[in-house]
């Protein structure tokens, strides 16, 4: 089922059963105010969901409305835990070779991941706000999942069936800012800004064949000033699976109903399809001609990141923002 919250002047929104073609919606405050109170009750409230979401697919529900992306917020407009990893390991071996350096033996079996803001994300059509062009503004296209109660020390497959939804990413990076946040030896923060996620949530079996091993197999299609920029298959040379990305999170801490769960930019080693960030396309320019010729973003430029399922039809809808001056 697809799942969305509708902006109404509260901080987590309105929970909303959207239809498959996403073009219907219908609010269900008596099974759930919230995506949040879906996801804690999750048992209870999942197959009362299914079946609103069967009846607007296959005919018309009271109450429902058009369905309008530019009234979602994020599915979760806040959350619990945000933890992003970095599973596609082209995308790091292409950062260090820009740099000169070696990619550790241990980034092979040991997946990269920080902890991101989760108190405020940005809404899917919501202006990216900036405050100073000189930080280097990027975009990074992803794919991630939201979560049921993982408990700690669960493994692999307890973290696979613990899997609730999915969602595309716009991961908003200020790429200047890294380097002397990372020298302090303490990971990333100011570097790190609000992120947004897809208008739609959706269940796993959505995604049909696509969705094998605790990945998506399909392309990520990433839009950049009305350009396509990339489309690199997020199926293809993803090192660490979804629920080996949860199993590391829960090496050490529970995860609460509802928390997120991302892939890293998603990357291929076919440099044909492109790339879902600009910084690897300036790492590409750095390796081949010395130094990077793309420029970050600048104010009016827009980012649109969607994912199509085998017969062309959009799964998620799509993150489409602009960079606008913060006031």
């Amino acid at each position: 089922m697809k799942l969305a919250s509708y902006k109404n002047g509260t901080r987590d929104g309105a929970l909303h059963v959207v239809s498959r073609d996403l073009t219907r919606c219908v609010v269900v405050p008596d099974i759930a105010r919230t995506l949040q109170g879906a996801l804690d009750n999750w048992l209870e409230a999942a197959p009362r969901l299914q079946a609103i979401y069967a009846q607007l697919n296959t005919g018309h529900v009271s109450g429902e409305l058009a369905f309008d992306p530019a009234r979602c917020h994020s599915p979760l407009p806040r959350a619990y835990q945000w933890a992003d990893g970095s599973a596609y390991l082209t995308h790091v071996e292409l950062v260090r070779k820009a740099r000169g350096a070696e990619v550790p033996e241990s980034f092979y079996s040991d997946p990269l991941m920080y902890q991101g803001g989760s108190d405020a994300f940005l809404a899917p059509t919501a202006a990216i706000p900036l405050r100073d062009p000189a930080w280097g503004l990027d975009f990074e296209g992803e794919v991630a999942v939201v979560t049921g109660d993982v408990p700690l020390g669960a493994g692999i497959e307890q973290c696979g069936q613990a899997i609730r939804l999915l969602m595309l990413v716009n991961d908003v990076t200020l790429r200047n800012l890294i380097p002397n946040e990372l020298a302090k030896g303490f990971g990333f923060f100011q570097s790190k800004p609000a992120t947004s996620f897809s208008p739609v949530a959706v269940t796993p079996d959505e995604l049909g064949d696509a969705w094998q091993d605790g990945k998506v197999h399909l392309p990520l299609l990433v839009d950049y000033n009305g350009t396509r920029f990339g489309q690199p298959n997020a199926g293809v040379e993803m090192q660490f699976s979804f629920p080996q990305l949860i199993a590391h999170v829960a090496k050490t801490r529970e995860l609460s109903a509802g928390s997120i769960v991302g892939s890293g930019t998603v990357s291929n080693s076919d440099r044909k399809v492109g790339s879902c960030c600009l910084a690897e396309q300036r790492m590409i320019e750095t390796i081949e001609q010395g130094a990077p010729v793309t420029p970050f973003m600048k104010l009016g430029d827009t980012v649109r990141i969607a994912m199509r399922d085998a017969a062309g039809a959009s799964i998620f809808g799509a993150i489409e923002q602009k960079v606008t001056a913060h006031e």
